[in-house]
């Protein structure tokens, strides 16, 4: 968060700057800490999991829910003690490996507050240009990380532990895969010097995409229902059933341009045989 109000021709919005002026009062040495970001990180993320922890015990009991599942009528929902589990994991990966690295990247960026909050019109384009520079980042470092063996034992193999992963599995890597995707996304926001509201409001949206990615339902009002440029979980899901496709996490372009495009896998037959390859 280092970016100082870079004069666009706007001025910031009256709601943004009274936003701005009430996050900042009093609290600058909580916002310039080096442990925020990774702490964040781990709190954003159980806390987008919840509703998600909530379908899968409805399914249980609830036959609309179960029919959400992507994979309906093959494989039951996780456990209670998977999510406990995976949470543990998770925990103990941050706690020993990514706050104390992160945090030191931080101290390196020496960030700053500026006075200004952005305009509306900056804040849009900075969170659009950050999601779509952490997707490019992503798709290379994801294809290459898949065609090197031991880049993938060493590194990438833990995450493919879930076939059919689920919404905290998101962060269920190893600690230096959550490290490197900590900094791919704290790097996106540094190289194209987003204002600091920017730069919340685009982890906020990047963590969301994540666990929506890995919850394994196929929801009605899903973002890639409503945004058909994106993959969502069906095509995310495809990608832990057949590693050599869709290794973009958001948008779909990139598969599409570099033929790693695989439609996603629905039906329950086609999971079944996706096993064999």
């Amino acid at each position: 968060m280092d970016a100082t109000f870079a004069g666009t021709g706007a001025a910031p919005a009256p709601l943004l700057q009274g936003l701005w002026e009430y996050v900042r009062a009093g609290q600058e040495e909580i916002l310039l800490s080096p442990y925020l970001p990774a702490s964040c990180a781990l709190l954003m993320h159980v806390l987008l999991c919840a509703p998600f922890l909530a379908l899968d015990a409805l399914g249980s009991v609830c036959q609309r829910v179960r029919s959400w599942r992507i994979t309906a009528g093959s494989d039951p929902p996780p456990t209670p003690r998977q999510w406990l589990d995976c949470f543990c994991r998770i925990l103990c990966r941050y706690v020993t490996v990514v706050l104390p690295a992160s945090a030191l990247f931080q101290r390196l960026r020496s960030p700053r507050l500026p006075e200004l909050a952005p305009s509306c019109w900056q804040l849009f384009v900075e969170v659009l240009a950050c999601v779509l520079l952490f997707d490019a980042f992503f798709f290379v470092w994801h294809y290459y990380i898949h065609r090197i063996p031991w880049l993938y034992r060493s590194i990438h193999k833990a995450h493919h532990q879930h076939r059919n992963p689920f919404a905290l599995a998101a962060q269920d890597a190893s600690s230096a895969e959550l490290l490197s995707l900590l900094l791919l996304s704290l790097s996106c926001a540094w190289l194209l010097g987003c204002h600091p509201l920017s730069e919340v409001i685009f982890h906020l949206l990047n963590s969301w995409l994540a666990v929506e990615d890995h919850c394994g339902y196929n929801l009605p009002l899903a973002s890639h229902r409503l945004f058909p440029f994106l993959g969502g979980a069906p095509h995310h899901q495809t990608h832990h059933k057949i590693k050599c496709f869709n290794y973009a996490p958001y948008f779909t372009h990139w598969d599409h341009l570099f033929g790693t495009y695989r439609p996603p896998v629905l039906d329950p037959r086609e999971s079944r045989e996706c096993r064999a390859q």
